[in-house]
């Protein structure tokens, strides 16, 4: 086994592209309550909170969960 291995000249391996979802940067105003629970809930599940929030969002999408809010 060599100590270095060169991978200046490597490619990207084709048969993954597109594999992983697309992600698109937004900015987004979210109460600091609700930030400190994602945090402490990503920290106790052992990963980042912005993932652990994409993951709720995304589980609502999928399963097209409706809002039920009464305003009063």
């Amino acid at each position: 086994m060599r100590n270095e291995y060169d991978f200046s000249d490597g490619i990207k391996n084709p048969y993954t592209t597109g594999i992983k979802k697309q992600k698109r940067q937004i900015t987004i105003n979210i109460d600091s309550s609700t930030i400190d629970y994602f945090k402490k809930e990503a920290l106790n599940i052992g990963i980042p909170y912005q993932t652990l929030i994409n993951l709720y969002l995304s589980d609502c999408a999928e399963n097209r969960k409706k809002l039920q809010m009464t305003w009063i």
